[in-house]
């Protein structure tokens, strides 16, 4: 059969490739324009923050794996090419196969170098992508630091499992694909050139190309034999026991054995096939290599199964306690769990009847938990910091505000705080400019801060008591500087606003600061003086950033000056993971007036997902509770089986420094990082005095503790392999999703303490039931922060959990007329936090405001009376202490809550929200027995209701006051006509 000529490559014409080769130079000048830009605004970022240390060395390890992955990769890859190719046949039999493949080989001969050249970057900058990413398993493993905690089966510290093993499996993988890269390389090069031939009669491989290869297979096994030993340190991490994490009995008793032979095995079958480079005979290492498939599948895999199926699954609670008892220590040590302080809670109680004479005692000596119930929920009160303090549109407050906590005059209570700042999404329309969004409107400006425990009576009842308010701000917490330049809502779309701020001095200022004293209508400026910010006077800069954010107003305004500055990056999470990025940052920033500056406080996360036998998590599906989304940010899906709360962090609100504390001093995950940066972290001794007064225990680690304890306070192998006694975090009862309840922070007594603390606080249900079977709660005061408290109830616990209390309030007979009256056309019910309040020895107290809000656009919620259980009864008033006196009796929520004053906005006192002003006297019918009264009474909500709405569109005050107090006392007359109408309204 006659040969085919070869088929000729058509050529490019000299103008085509003149077009191509400009196409292809624009698009890698524009490339590398746009990336050089923005490794030099993320430089000039960290050289602002004094971070550039961060920057250098994670620029400089990324560069390290890219460069000795891709040339490892690429070059040797290229290599066993080259070989492959430089020790071909110098004469091919004239077989059919091999006169297939001349044209292929006359098409690469003259472009051999081109194509040889183009696999190896190819490859080589595929490899140094994917290995640069693991540039923190690098810095881990060269800076390990040792836990002082060794492996209970192997005997050897902690650290080789967190930081030594995953670099060892990171390299045995780019070993695996190298060699694999070059065996596929090599033989498709001795295919094309003749030193393989699969259909060519006689010899099918040249000298050279079995040497080639069976070197390359030796290698492959080689590094197999390296696979098995690592994978006996593997079995740390299994999950072959049902219920727990880590090395099972089969893993220990059938497993870890066999995976030793397995390494001498391939070892033999490695020596095989480079024995194989003198032999000349495939037998001898084919044979090692069945053996090898079969002993792996028969030691490996038969032999483990046969031993769970036939001898661990008949009496797997007994078969797998002691590594149960491993799986439980170690979960907890990684979850930070080690040390809680159980205590058995109520253990007597019947959850029956109320005793009222004991639960008045316990009542009057709590001095500290119940005058310090918390009745504003931060959850709910955005709407109404926005109608009482925004002041104006561009500012506004984030739809979560925060819990934190004061000394003044020598008392200690919990605030609502917030922070003024600038809403971008706010600008109306003729406001929305370039000049205005990111040279006028800069930044917010001042702090506002509410007792949590009490609200403003009379006429403009069920307001919060702002003690820290208004522009200029006034009030008992000093702010000495009030501007809000970073934040969490200067963001558009999503995306980070910058602003550009600064003029030379003696110019006009242009800054939007604070509308001037008294006016509706005149405003005071300013031009910014701090030290955040990148200077942007030279043309080279004002180019870098008109390139970087795509706009030329920073090469032709004239807002753009010799002095101008540029923030960004300005959310304070952004910028402490953009500081540190081996933390992981909790979703929940909050204010706090430090030394007179507004700062943001953040908690940091060590993790990491190889700490042995400990359960994983995933981080952002056990952080997500009902607020997750709606005022607290969605953590990343990572997941881990370890975390610390390592580092707190600070971020000023006025000129972003960003400053991060060492928290956890033991933490050996933070030591490795501080190796890495040395100069990153502060040390402990260094946290300021007054920002340790503001420290919380964080949310977010917080939920997932609560959600391991669910399971892993079961300390009995027998009884956790069993699942007895399991709980579960409960649902949140005042939401519409089946989303968990948040924890809160209050401001309580804990069993066994002397005062109040600050704490964070959880119920939770026993398993599938809605029962109550623990409270936790972990406390944030300095000399006792990270301490946690689980109040183990009876095993046949009594307690009604939150769904079941929230059910009592919605369906009693006094509450239930209220919500179909407040959840009209023009109102409805808003049900605040349900807080879980431990009472003395024995008691647990629920307490829940309810809000009423119109359904206007300018609406927004009220406290309108407070819900309380204890036991099976329920208190429904406008006050604690009345709700109290209905569940313990007369006098209780007296002498249970201090009432004092509270001041009202304008200056004058009246009664604390315990005791708020309210008439006593209905109106007229209110007290007639029957349907009239009940009538007139109805009708009289009906028409406060929508006095309140006219007045709340319209932005009138005193209308809302006045209609709110004739909303009181309609409300008052109704319930006075329920009481005189026992036959039509049975009591509660």
């Amino acid at each position: 059969m006659a040969m085919r000529p070869p088929v000729p490559v058509p050529a490019l014409s000299r103008r085509a490739k003149l077009v191509l080769g400009a196409v292809a130079v624009l698009l890698v000048l524009f490339t590398a324009i746009g990336t050089l830009t923005n490794v030099y605004v993320d430089y000039l970022w960290f050289d602002e923050t004094a971070y550039t240390e961060v920057f250098w060395t994670e620029l400089q390890t990324r560069a390290l794996l890219f460069a000795v992955a891709g040339v490892a990769t690429g070059g040797l890859v290229a290599l066993s090419i080259h070989l492959a190719y430089r020790f071909r046949p110098t004469f091919r039999p004239m077989s059919l196969e091999q006169q297939n493949l001349e044209r292929y080989r006359q098409s690469l001969e003259p472009r051999r170098g081109l194509v040889l050249t183009a696999v190896a970057v190819v490859l080589g900058l595929f490899a140094g992508f994917t290995a640069q990413g693991s540039w923190q398993t690098w810095l881990t493993f060269r800076n390990s630091t040792e836990f002082g905690r060794t492996d209970p089966q192997f005997g050897i510290d902690l650290s080789f499992f967190v930081f030594d093993y995953p670099f060892y499996r990171l390299a045995l993988g780019f070993g695996f694909a190298i060699v694999l890269l070059a065996l596929i390389g090599s033989v498709l090069t001795h295919y094309v050139f003749g030193g393989l031939r699969l259909q060519t009669p006689g010899q099918k491989l040249t000298a050279a190309a079995r040497v080639q290869l069976s070197v390359l297979l030796g290698l492959f096994v080689a590094l197999k034999a390296v696979a098995y030993w690592l994978d006996r340190y593997g079995l740390v991490y299994s999950d072959r026991g049902e219920v727990f994490t880590g090395a099972s009995y089969t893993d220990i008793n059938a497993l870890l054995v066999p995976k030793t032979i397995l390494v001498f095995v391939a070892a033999v079958c490695a020596l095989a096939f480079f024995a194989n480079i003198f032999v000349r005979n495939f037998l001898l290492p084919a044979a090692a290599l069945v053996l090898l498939l079969i002993s792996s599948l028969v030691i490996g895999v038969a032999y483990p199964a046969i031993v769970q199926q036939f001898v661990v699954r008949p009496s797997a609670d007994q078969r797998e306690a002691p590594y149960i008892d491993r799986a439980i220590e170690s979960t907890l040590d990684a979850y930070n769990l080690s040390e809680v302080d159980y205590v058995d809670y109520a253990q007597d109680a019947t959850g029956d009847e109320v005793d009222t004479e004991a639960a008045q005692a316990e009542l009057r000596n709590d001095t500290e938990t119940i005058p310090n119930a918390r009745l504003l929920d931060p959850n709910v009160l955005s709407e109404t910091f926005t109608a009482r303090q925004q002041i104006r549109n561009v500012y506004g407050f984030p739809e979560k505000l925060d819990i934190d906590r004061y000394t003044i005059d020598g008392e200690t209570r919990d605030y609502v705080v917030a922070v003024r700042e600038l809403n971008s999404s706010g600008l109306s329309e003729n406001q929305d400019t370039w000049i205005n969004r990111h040279t006028v409107y800069t930044h917010g400006n001042g702090f506002v801060a509410a007792p949590a425990n009490e609200v403003v009576a009379g006429q403009e009842g069920g307001e919060p008591n702002f003690t820290t308010r208004d522009l200029p701000t006034v009030g008992n917490i000093k702010v000495d500087q009030p501007r809000i330049y970073y934040g969490e809502l200067i963001q558009q779309n999503g995306q980070d606003v910058y602003s550009v701020v600064g003029a030379p001095e003696g110019s006009e200022p242009r800054e939007f600061d604070r509308p001037e004293d008294g006016s509706d209508e005149g405003q005071v400026n300013n031009t910014y003086d701090g030290e955040g910010g990148v200077e942007i006077g030279s043309f080279f800069r004002q180019l870098t950033f008109a390139i970087h954010y795509r706009e030329r107003n920073f090469l032709l305004s004239g807002a753009v000056n010799d002095e101008s500055k540029v923030l960004y990056v300005r959310d304070p999470r952004d910028r402490v993971e953009k500081a540190a990025p081996f933390l992981e940052v909790d979703g929940d920033p909050y204010p706090a007036v430090i030394d007179g500056r507004v700062k943001w406080i953040l908690d940091g996360y060590t993790t990491s997902d190889a700490y042995p036998y400990a359960e994983p998590r995933d981080l952002g599906t056990t952080a997500q509770d009902s607020l997750t989304g709606a005022g607290t940010t969605a953590l990343p899906n990572d997941q881990f089986n370890y975390i610390r709360n390592s580092v707190k962090a600070t971020v000023d609100a006025y000129d972003g420094t960003v400053t991060l504390y060492e928290w956890d001093r033991e933490d050996p995950v933070l030591q490795t990082y501080m190796k890495a940066f040395p100069t990153t972290v502060q040390d402990f001794e260094d946290i300021p005095d007054e920002l340790m007064t503001h420290v919380r225990y964080p949310e977010d680690l917080f939920k997932l503790q609560r959600d391991i304890l669910t399971r892993y306070h079961v300390s009995d192998p027998v009884d956790f392999f069993n699942q007895n006694d399991r709980w579960q975090v409960p649902d949140d009862p005042t939401q519409d999703t089946d989303e968990a309840q948040p924890p809160y922070y209050i401001l309580a007594q804990r069993p066994g303490d002397e005062e109040a603390s600050f704490q964070l606080t959880s119920a939770l249900n026993a398993f599938n039931r809605e029962n109550l079977s623990s409270f936790i709660s972990a406390s944030s005061d300095p000399g006792t922060y990270g301490e946690i408290q689980v109040l183990r109830l009876p095993g046949n616990t009594p307690f009604r959990g939150p769904q079941q209390v929230q059910q009592s309030f919605i369906t009693n007979n006094q509450v239930r007329p209220d919500l179909t009256l407040f959840n009209s056309q023009e109102s409805r019910a808003v049900f605040g936090n349900l807080l879980t309040l431990p009472i003395g020895e024995d008691g647990l107290l629920y307490v829940e405001p309810l809000y009423v809000q119109g359904t206007g656009e300018n609406s927004f919620p009220l406290l309108q009376k407070v819900l309380v259980n204890y036991g099976d009864r329920v208190g429904y008033a406008n006050t604690l202490s009345e709700a109290l006196d209905q569940v313990f009796g007369a006098g209780a929520g007296e002498s249970a809550v201090d009432s004092g004053e509270a001041p009202t906005p304008d200056g004058t006192t009246t009664p604390a929200p315990s005791e708020p002003t309210t008439p006593t006297t209905p109106p007229d019918g209110g007290g007639t027995p029957g349907g009239a009264g009940l009538d007139q009474a109805v009708a009289d909500i009906e028409a406060a209701l929508r006095a309140l709405e006219t007045a709340q569109r319209n932005g009138d005050f005193a209308g809302q006051g006045q209609a709110l107090a004739d909303l009181q006392a309609a409300v008052t007359a109704y319930q006075s006509a329920q009481q005189a109408a026992p036959a039509a309204q049975p009591p509660g």
